[in-house]
């Protein structure tokens, strides 16, 4: 019989000095499967045994980090993303069609959702495996559901252009389109360039255009805001550079 591929979420404090202890995060069945196996599909290998090594203080893996066959997706796959359906990930998923079940894990929150991953599961159906998400954080929900923003119409847009002038075009047509539809807009930033963005959207959204940020998700010093932008604009807010957040606008 093939094996199943799980898509097993990880924690989200991925490079944080303080990590939050798995079973405030994860539930002990997320733990045990993933304790169980011992084929991995991933992201970056050392975080996925750094993340193991944590699941066997709780729960013994059935084999040790060293014996673990984990395989790291492409790396073009993991910096452009996989969604484009021209990475055929069959040959990564060998070891199911052996009969084993296997592990798909990104750095942080649920693997091909803002990160890569889709092309494994699309492989998985095509060659007739069954796929399990298992529970676990995913930041985009956390934080939609902590902006009091539009939760029955919204999308995840990604990264934001690097150049200024090009970021701030792109926020104006994002801003149109929350206010004009009333789809709330998801997207992130890499940590050390989250405090440009912020300084970024207050000069591009209008006053009354609501905008909510959230950083930490799950760790202690988790920090939730949801404001007008003329709110914003009367206190000074500091990001911290260490600490991945997600930001939402809408009306």
């Amino acid at each position: 019989m093939p094996g199943t591929l799980y898509l097993v979420p990880a924690t989200l404090d991925f490079g944080v000095a303080n990590p939050s202890p798995l079973p405030e995060v994860l539930p002990a069945h997320t733990l045990q499967v993933a304790a169980r196996l011992s084929h991995w599909v991933c992201e970056n290998a050392k975080s996925t045994r750094a993340f193991l090594k944590r699941v066997h203080e709780l729960h013994p893996l059935a084999l040790t980090l060293q014996e673990q066959d984990i395989t790291e997706l492409p790396h073009e796959v993991h910096k452009k993303g996989d969604h484009s359906g021209n990475f055929d990930a069959s040959s990564l998923l060998q070891p199911a069609l052996r009969g084993h079940d296997m592990g798909l894990i990104s750095e942080a929150g649920m693997p091909a959702v803002a990160d890569p991953g889709s092309s494994v599961v699309r492989a998985a159906h095509a060659l007739g495996l069954k796929v399990v998400p298992l529970v676990g954080p995913v930041s985009l929900l956390l934080a939609l559901a902590a902006s009091g923003l539009n939760g029955q119409n919204f999308a995840f847009v990604g990264y934001l252009p690097q150049d200024a002038a090009l970021r701030s075009q792109r926020i104006r047509e994002l801003e149109a389109l929350a206010l004009k539809s009333g789809q709330t807009q998801l997207f992130i930033e890499t940590p050390y360039r989250n405090s440009a963005l912020l300084e970024s959207l207050l000069q591009s959204l209008k006053p009354a255009t609501r905008l909510a940020i959230s950083s930490g998700l799950t760790l202690s010093n988790t920090q939730i805001r949801s404001d007008p932008v003329s709110a914003w604009k009367q206190r000074k807010t500091l990001l911290d550079k260490h600490l991945p957040a997600v930001f939402a606008i809408g009306a």
